[in-house]
């Protein structure tokens, strides 16, 4: 567990630092998102969590905990940073508004993500929230209700078309799972005998709560705080459909004779095998597992190389290439097609 919390902790520290301290640790943070995730993937190899002597992996529950309030901290620390409330340059106004970004995408996304499959009552409610303040709180719905059943069919909004790029998949998997959320909830409330008042329902939370934060933003900063805040949560969210966008790439599940589609498999998922950018993600990288035990801890997910496939770069550098479609399609379509033949 040491290495989630190292991995994790660090940009903790130095986006606080950025947010009122000026170009250096703006700088700091930046870099540290980048260039030394990406070091220490080459330099490190093996598993993020070793199992203690009992066999069993160290839970994770603590630190997802603790990564989820911190984010309630650090939204508004990257708003005051990014609109200017903080007094920083435009230099490093920008180098936070790409911290950020990349923190809240890579690690607030993947930690609400854990803890909205959790079977704690504050677990699930507190990566609600995280996905409320990204202003993407439809998640909260989709994900176990759209993605998990229908992923690597046509069905799932957040799987990508065969050769579809990121650029058309993105705004079709943003309001294909905000509608299609809303679908499944109203589905499942209506089941409900007696049916529970309108006023509980979650996409209320999810609108109502997006609103109340954008409105706190503009009394606290102004415009451009909502300006701010926009973007962040924006950039935030561009960065978690890419990791979809990646890790569903041209895998999809066979129609079977009955109609139904074959059971997901650990072929149905990319993963990535780094070191630290997995820590970083809390193995969100190992992707192929979450969606064969959806309610397993980060820190037991595994990695069997053997069967499930495996990107040729760790998952940030693969988010990064398939904002270049042709170099994308370069490098994955090969791939796809081997796994396609070798399936057949």
């Amino acid at each position: 567990m040491i290495w989630f919390w190292i991995a994790t902790s660090v940009p903790i520290a130095l986006l606080s630092l950025a947010a009122f301290s000026g170009a250096g640790w703006s700088l700091a943070a930046f870099l540290y998102m980048t260039v030394f995730v990406h070091v220490m993937d080459r330099l490190v190899h093996g598993a993020v969590a070793k199992s203690g002597a009992g066999g069993e992996f160290p839970s994770g529950a603590r630190l997802s905990i603790l990564l989820g309030l911190a984010h309630l901290a650090l939204i508004g620390f990257a708003v005051a940073a990014v609109s200017g409330a903080t007094s920083l340059g435009w230099g490093a106004r920008l180098l936070c508004f790409l911290a950020f970004g990349l923190f809240f995408g890579q690690v607030s996304n993947a930690n609400a993500h854990e803890l909205i499959h959790k079977g704690a009552r504050f677990s699930r409610r507190l990566g609600t929230l995280v996905y409320i303040t990204l202003l993407f709180g439809h998640h909260a719905s989709a994900h176990p209700k759209v993605h998990h059943v229908w992923v690597a069919t046509p069905n799932d909004p957040n799987t990508p078309l065969p050769g579809e790029s990121f650029y058309r998949f993105w705004p079709r998997a943003w309001v294909g799972s905000f509608r299609k959320g809303l679908s499944a909830e109203n589905a499942m409330r209506n089941r409900k005998t007696p049916h529970p008042p309108n006023w509980t329902h979650p996409y209320i939370a999810y609108v109502g709560g997006a609103v109340i934060c954008l409105m706190l933003s503009g009394l606290a900063f102004g415009w451009s705080g909502l300006l701010a805040y926009v973007l962040v949560a924006g950039y935030s969210q561009m960065q978690h459909l890419v990791s979809d966008y990646v890790q569903h790439y041209g895998l999809s599940r066979k129609l079977l004779s009955g109609g139904k589609y074959e059971p997901v498999g650990p072929e149905h998922s990319w993963n990535a095998p780094q070191f630290y950018s997995s820590a970083l993600m809390l193995n969100a990288p190992r992707h192929s597992d979450h969606h064969l035990n959806p309610t397993r801890d980060y820190p037991s997910l595994q990695l069997n190389e053997t069967v499930m496939p495996i990107l040729p770069r760790s998952l940030p550098l693969m988010a990064t290439l398939a904002l270049w479609p042709r170099f994308w399609r370069r490098v994955m379509d090969p791939r796809v097609q081997r796994l396609q033949s070798s399936a057949d």
